[in-house]
């Protein structure tokens, strides 16, 4: 959804956001976001309390529901009208007699702007060309993020949810009926192999998915559908698929002319687009970056990933094999994946695949997965002319083409799963990933592997770092021992160190040792000329930069703190109930800018800590005062709040708070 124009716009279809001039806010508690998500379905109409009681409890109401309602609102009027004094009447979010208005332009709300823009693509039908009118329910589809009204609770959300649910689902059929009717029946697969995962009953789906497929010369796979088709009612509801679906089936199987295509990619076209791409002189991609200099360790770590590729490969199954590397900045996720896949080459004769998806860039936004397809088809040697434009297509044409080859694809910094699921093409490739994320999703839904790096152990640290030094380290120095432990065992520190150590042959190393020693300054040493990607503070920053902003508001709060620290801590600290401190805290572990420990306690990496208190900074200081009070209101068994980085003007608290 664009978040640039309006002084304010909402996302209902997904989970529910809102961004006022281009800027996201928090919305606070699922029930308070499920109070926007009311106004904003309504518009400019007055919503009386109770109807807004009754959509957030149903018939469980309880005696402090009006209260409930009055705080929910007070908090949303806060988050959209921040410079609002107390007293003041709301401009956006009003008063009115019994009850609440949203005052803002009705299609600055996704949900409405999306059933007007499926109603222009219905009217578009019959009186235009089919390409606006494909562009119009393309238009109207892409305005989904998600399931609406996702984590929202209460029984209005729920009848929104399904409601939404069906007018979307009725959209993509309409947009797939279009798409055969103008003959790209291709491109259309990926996308209603979705919808049909989600929503399995529903017979008009499989109709349109198995025609498609049909036309697209995979007659098997066609009828492999109706029979799962076929199992699935039976089981489920006890019926047999309706007429429709059993005409198309005896079509199929008399191969009766009113199911062949009216033109577009036909079987025969695409294997022409494979040839070219494949025997028209199209060189093998061989994109791998090369080896990082002085690789050390990750032997576990490597021969898991080994084994349960090879074994996953040997199935010669439709299922390619995936592997993603997770970890936190600078812990050496790239160099382990290129190291493995350097390893993995010859069991990839076609050729290797490369991109940077860009999901932790500060400069710049991450590719998108359709930007992505259009680097991957164009290593494939399709050309601008043959590159169709949107995203379900060029997932179609990157999967036939890549179907029976042995491929390696490696896929660095991937920012989310929805962003790497139109990448992963079928059948006998590879597919390995590194991202900064846990892609648990992943794992469940797609199967893929999920590893996660740590630090170096000591012993390999030191061999990294006495490797890279030109000689000026031993393995057992003191010095080497001392900044190992300075460094926290990451790659990246590691090697900066190194190459300082190397660039400052007439420094003494004891000297050097010194200049990381202070944390302050530390993440100012840590870096190499004008490289951000050689740069600890830029790559942490990039983790910061991603999160959303209540998490990243939890994070500067922590960085207020020494130590491991518990939920209690910190929901003190940054004033947020138990429940949300949870899933801030998961959310930023999820992330590696925290590190979870037994009895649901956590802390920081060393460096990563040096650059939470930086953040910490960022907020106001009579915000940081409130919070160290808050702390010591806990007691004197709370441990001490961390000292300023120097970086700007915050006195040193901890003598006063503890």
């Amino acid at each position: 959804m664009a978040t640039t124009g309006a002084a304010l716009r909402i996302q209902l279809l997904g989970s529910v956001r809102a961004w006022r001039k281009g800027v996201e806010v928090a919305l606070g508690p699922p029930k308070q976001r499920a109070v926007l998500g009311l106004l904003a379905s309504r518009a400019n109409d007055v919503v009386g309390v109770e109807n807004i009681v009754d959509a957030l409890w149903g018939g469980d109401v309880p005696q402090t529901a009006a209260n409930g309602v009055h705080t929910y609102v007070g908090g949303l009027r806060r988050a959209l009208e921040p410079g609002r004094s107390r007293r003041a009447a709301g401009a956006v979010l009003t008063s009115e007699s019994g009850g609440y208005c949203l005052r803002l332009d009705p299609l600055d709300v996704d949900a409405t702007l999306f059933a007007r823009s499926h109603s222009d693509a219905r009217r578009s039908r019959g009186s235009g060309s089919s390409e606006v009118t494909l562009r119009l329910y393309e238009q109207a589809l892409s305005l989904w993020h998600g399931e609406a009204y996702s984590g929202v609770p209460g029984p209005f959300a729920a009848m929104e949810r399904t409601r939404l649910r069906d007018l979307r689902l009725t959209a993509v059929e309409e947009w797939a009926a279009g798409m055969l009717a103008a003959g790209r029946h291709a491109e259309m697969v990926t996308g209603l192999t979705g919808a049909v995962s989600e929503e399995p009953l529903r017979e008009k789906l499989r109709w349109l998915l198995i025609l498609a497929l049909y036309r697209c010369g995979r007659q098997a796979h066609a009828l492999h559908m109706y029979e799962e088709t076929r199992q699935l009612l039976s089981s489920e509801l006890g019926v047999e698929p309706g007429a429709d679906l059993r005409i198309l089936y005896q079509q199929i199987l008399s191969g009766h002319p009113e199911l062949r295509p009216p033109g577009g990619d036909t079987p025969h076209e695409l294997l022409g687009v494979r040839e070219a791409a494949f025997r028209g002189g199209a060189p093998k991609p061989v994109q791998l970056p090369p080896l990082a200099r002085g690789f050390v360790g990750r032997d576990k770590e490597l021969s898991q990933l080994e084994a349960v590729l090879e074994e996953e490969s040997a199935g010669h199954g439709a299922s390619t094999p995936v592997a993603v590397v997770d970890g936190p900045a600078g812990v050496g996720k790239s160099a382990l994946v290129l190291e493995l896949a350097h390893r993995l080459i010859d069991r990839f004769p076609d050729g290797q695949l490369y991109v940077d998806l860009r999901g932790t860039a500060l400069q710049g936004r991450p590719l998108s997965a359709a930007d992505a397809l259009g680097q991957l088809l164009g290593s494939l040697g399709v050309e601008d002319t043959q590159m169709p434009p949107g995203l379900a297509a060029r997932a179609s044409l990157y999967r036939s083409l890549l179907h029976g080859q042995r491929m390696l694809v490696v896929l660095d910094e991937a920012q989310s799963a929805d962003q790497l699921r139109p990448l992963i093409p079928r059948g006998s490739s590879c597919v390995l990933v590194t991202s900064r994320q846990r892609f648990g999703g992943l794992a469940a839904r797609d199967g893929a592997h999920l590893v996660t790096v740590g630090p170096l152990a000591d012993k390999e640290s030191a061999r990294l770092l006495a490797g890279l030094s030109e000689g000026r380290l031993d393995e057992r120095d003191p010095a080497t021992e001392r900044l190992v432990a300075l460094c926290g065992g990451l790659p990246l520190a590691l090697r900066i160190v190194a190459d300082g150590l190397a660039a400052n042959p007439e420094v003494p190393v004891d000297a050097l040792v010194e200049q990381y020693a202070a944390e302050h300054g530390r993440l100012d040493r840590l870096t190499v000329g004008d490289d951000a990607a050689a740069s600890m503070r830029s790559v942490f920053e990039a983790s910061y930069q991603a999160l959303p902003e209540d998490a990243a508001r939890m994070f500067r709060h922590l960085g207020m703190y020494r130590g491991t620290f518990t939920v209690q801590i910190a929901a003190t600290l940054a004033e947020t109930d138990w429940d949300t401190t949870r899933r801030l805290l998961a959310l930023l572990a999820a992330n590696h800018l925290l590190e979870e420990e037994p009895g649901h306690r956590y802390r920081f990496h060393n460096l990563i800590g040096i650059y939470a208190a930086e953040c910490a900074e960022r907020e106001p200081p009579a915000r940081r005062e409130e919070a160290l009070a808050r702390l010591v209101r806990l007691g004197p068994t709370v441990p001490q709040a961390r000292p300023p980085s120097g970086h700007g003007d915050w006195r040193d608290t901890r003598a006063a708070a503890f």
